[in-house]
């Protein structure tokens, strides 16, 4: 995407333009408008032009002075509109590019990019980039855009085919037991974990780290630099698990993501597919798990059937599955273990009291008790049947269960053995409240030709 606007205006800039801010670009995350900034420079560097990031919680000194010199800057609309009220940078661009502006729009950053335009003055092209285009983003674009065309990439909305996805129903006060117990089953390399509300991030790390897993957290409410430090631990691989909020992931694009795990379900399909692409990159296969509440399970058949997406009913593993799983992992380690020299003597030692096979069946034993922690209850969640019982009901009475209240069970919740879900009710706000969309669309855009 980056591509599609920084390609066509490089080719359009002079060389003359050197020494002039000619670009600029709105994205309403910092790690997006650092990941877009890279993108240019990457683009750019041939023509001997470059590019500089502007955002907060960064020192205001050090980024005026690589402004200095750069022909495009990649902003967030905080401290952009802080500069240029105060008057610290006094800028006249050709090109502006709002990115992810329904993300903006969600942030709060609407009246901001309005004042933003009328400080700029007269702008040659302006370019507007949306997932989607609800009303006040076409309000926006009236209003910003000059005789704007709207250009739609897709009309539906798809997910990779080589993304596997999959699905566990389970009730709310049973999710972190659930988490643990898939990760201990699944053992994924690298995964993210998505998150509806930043108290859930924190709490999930706090879970996951006591269970002995490689966790981080990342949400708005974290400084720059611990947010900038987090990626960079998570792309070299220092850390394994990142659970994250839709906002504070944004833009993220790290290519070797083997699993993406929904901790809780998006409100709108295009978030969801958005999390999800974050595995199965260049080429390589990933995995979309989501854990899910039988008040969220008619939002994930409802996102099912617009992405037109193949998703596996699955349950739970039990104690006793998650046990064999790690006997049969133990065994390939031993099949491939090269035998150390040191360790002779600790045989010859043992071979005076115990035969070969007495030797064997204690090492293994040992092992065993050393690569087996299983806690928790040995059935965890909703059976397989459970929930094609429940899509079935589902499908007789669509629409009666909304998440509105618990009464999600069988016979409309009456019966002791029917599903009930545990989880909060209410809607959320700020990173985690659902969004309305009136309109999907591509990007809108002035003269873009």
């Amino acid at each position: 995407k980056t591509a599609a606007f920084a390609l066509p205006i490089l080719n359009m800039l002079e060389l003359s333009d050197k020494k002039e801010v000619k670009v600029l670009v709105m994205a309403p995350t910092r790690e997006l408008a650092i990941q877009v900034n890279n993108e240019f420079n990457n683009f750019a560097k041939q023509l001997g032009l470059y590019s500089a990031p502007v955002f907060g919680g960064a020192d205001y000194s050090k980024q005026l002075k690589d402004i200095r010199g750069a022909s495009i800057i990649v902003a967030t609309p905080g401290r952009l509109i802080d500069l240029l009220k105060s008057k610290r940078l006094s800028i006249s661009p050709d090109f502006v590019i709002l990115d992810e502006a329904d993300e903006m729009l969600d942030m709060g950053f609407l009246d901001d990019i309005k004042k933003i335009f009328s400080l700029l003055g007269d702008v040659k092209q302006k370019l507007l980039f949306s997932a989607t285009m609800p009303k006040a983003i076409m309000a926006l674009a009236d209003k910003i855009l000059k005789d704007p065309k709207i250009i739609q990439i897709v009309g539906q909305d798809k997910t990779n085919l080589d993304i596997t996805q999959s699905f566990y129903v389970v009730d709310m006060r049973d999710k972190k037991e659930a988490l643990v117990r898939l990760f201990e089953y699944k053992s994924p390399e690298k995964s993210i974990v998505f998150c509806k509300m930043k108290r859930d991030v924190d709490e999930l790390v706090t879970y996951l780290s006591s269970a002995g897993f490689n966790a981080k957290g990342l949400h708005g409410d974290m400084a720059q630099a611990q947010r900038s430090s987090v990626i960079a631990a998570f792309r070299s691989n220092k850390v394994t698990t990142l659970i994250a909020t839709d906002v504070a992931a944004r833009g993220l694009d790290i290519s070797d993501v083997s699993h993406v795990f929904n901790y809780a379900i998006p409100f709108d399909t295009q978030s969801y597919v958005h999390r999800i692409g974050r595995t199965g990159r260049a080429g390589k296969k990933g995995k979309a798990i989501s854990i899910v509440t039988t008040s969220e399970y008619y939002l994930l058949q409802k996102i099912k059937k617009e992405t037109n997406s193949k998703m596996d009913i699955m349950q739970v593993p039990s104690l006793k599955e998650l046990s064999a799983k790690k006997q049969s992992a133990l065994v390939e380690k031993l099949k491939n273990q090269i035998i150390r020299e040191d360790v002779h003597h600790i045989c010859q030692e043992l071979e005076s009291e115990f035969s070969a096979e007495e030797i064997a069946h204690r090492v293994l034993s040992f092992l065993v008790d050393s690569a087996q922690t299983l806690r928790g209850r040995d059935r965890i969640g909703k059976s397989i049947e459970d929930i094609l019982q429940l899509e079935k009901q589902g499908s007789n009475n669509r629409g009666a269960i909304r998440g509105r209240n618990s009464r999600s069970g069988f016979g409309g919740g009456r019966s002791r053995g029917g599903f009930r879900d545990r989880g909060r009710r209410g809607s959320n706000r700020g990173e985690g409240r659902g969004r309305s969309r009136s309109r999907r669309g591509g990007f809108s855009d002035s003269s873009f030709r």
